[in-house]
C-alpha cells in the first residue's frame, strides 16, 4: 500500500493532546516552520514521541480539512521506521483478506468489516465461507518495543482490548473461529510477547481466551517512506503460543 502523496520528512517538536504534534517539516512549502501536524494515533507511543525524533509527514490540499499535515512514521535513523497510523492495519489487512493473502484465513472468500458482535461490540472483520465456521477477526495495530527485536503489545492499560478478548473466546466457545491478528507496524522486530508489565489484566484476558480456542496470529510489516506492506510472520516469544504464520 503507497502513500497517497510522497512523504515529507520533519523534526517532532511534541506530541499533545494525543491526536496533534508541532512539527517542522525539513523540505516542502513549510520547510523550516513549525506547523501543527494530525497524530493518528491515541495510544501511549512509547518511545515514538521524544522531541527531536526524526519523522515522515503526509501533506494533504483538501481544504475541509483544518491540518495540511498527517504524521506517518517514526524514523529511527538506522532504515528501520514504525508506522504510528492506527487506521492503516485495518485498511491494509483487508486487502489482504479479500486477496487470501493471509495464509491461516485464506479459504474465506467473503470479508466483513466492522461487524456487531458480543456485548455493543464490533468485530474487525467477520469472514465467511460456506461449509466452514464463521471466523470473528480482531486486529491490533503494535508499535512498542523496548528490547531489541522485541515487539510488544499493550504500550498501556487497555480495558477494552481485555474486553474484546473475552468476547472473542465467547465466539470460540460458541463453535466459531476467533482470531487476534497483531499486525506489527515496525520493520526492526522479528519477535512478539504480551507486555505483561503494563497490563496485567490484558495478559490474563489473553491467556483465557487462548484456553477457550482462540487464534493468535502475529504479522510484520515492511515501512518505508513510499509505503507499507505485510511482510513475514513474527516468532513469539517464550509465554505465548498460537498460529504465527
Amino acid at each position: 500500500m503507497r502513500f497517497p502523496t510522497p512523504l515529507l520528512p520533519a523534526r517532532l517538536i511534541r506530541r499533545y493532546k494525543r491526536f496533534l504534534a508541532d512539527v517542522v517539516p525539513e523540505t516542502g512549502p513549510d520547510a523550516g516552520q513549525q506547523v501543527v501536524a494530525h497524530c493518528p494515533n491515541p495510544g501511549a507511543m512509547l518511545g515514538l514521541a521524544t522531541p527531536g525524533t526524526r519523522i515522515w509527514l503526509e501533506r494533504n490540499e483538501d481544504p475541509k480539512k483544518k491540518l495540511r499535515y498527517g504524521w506517518r512514521l517514526v524514523d529511527h535513523c538506522d532504515g528501520h521506521f514504525t508506522g504510528i497510523d492506527t487506521a492503516l492495519p485495518n485498511r491494509m489487512l483487508r486487502a489482504a483478506l479479500e486477496a487470501r493473502a493471509i495464509p491461516a484465513l485464506a479459504a474465506y472468500g467473503t470479508v466483513l468489516p466492522e461487524q456487531a458482535y458480543g456485548t455493543s461490540s464490533r468485530v474487525d472483520f467477520l469472514l465467511r465461507e460456506p461449509g466452514l465456521p464463521d471466523a470473528y477477526v480482531e486486529v491490533k495495530s503494535v508499535t512498542l518495543s523496548r528490547q531489541e527485536g522485541l515487539a510488544e503489545f499493550p504500550d498501556s492499560v487497555t480495558a477494552r482490548g481485555a474486553k474484546h478478548l473475552g468476547e472473542l473466546a465467547d465466539m470460540a466457545r460458541q463453535g466459531h473461529r476467533a482470531v487476534l491478528f497483531y499486525l506489527v507496524q515496525r520493520s526492526d522486530c522479528t519477535r512478539f510477547d504480551l507486555a505483561r508489565d503494563i497490563d496485567p489484566a490484558y495478559a490474563a484476558a489473553a491467556s483465557a481466551a487462548h484456553a477457550a480456542g482462540v487464534e493468535v496470529v502475529c504479522q510484520a510489516c515492511r515501512l518505508d517512506p513510499d509505503g507499507i506492506g505485510l511482510s513475514h510472520p513474527l516468532t513469539p516469544a517464550l509465554g505465548l503460543t498460537g498460529n504465527f504464520g
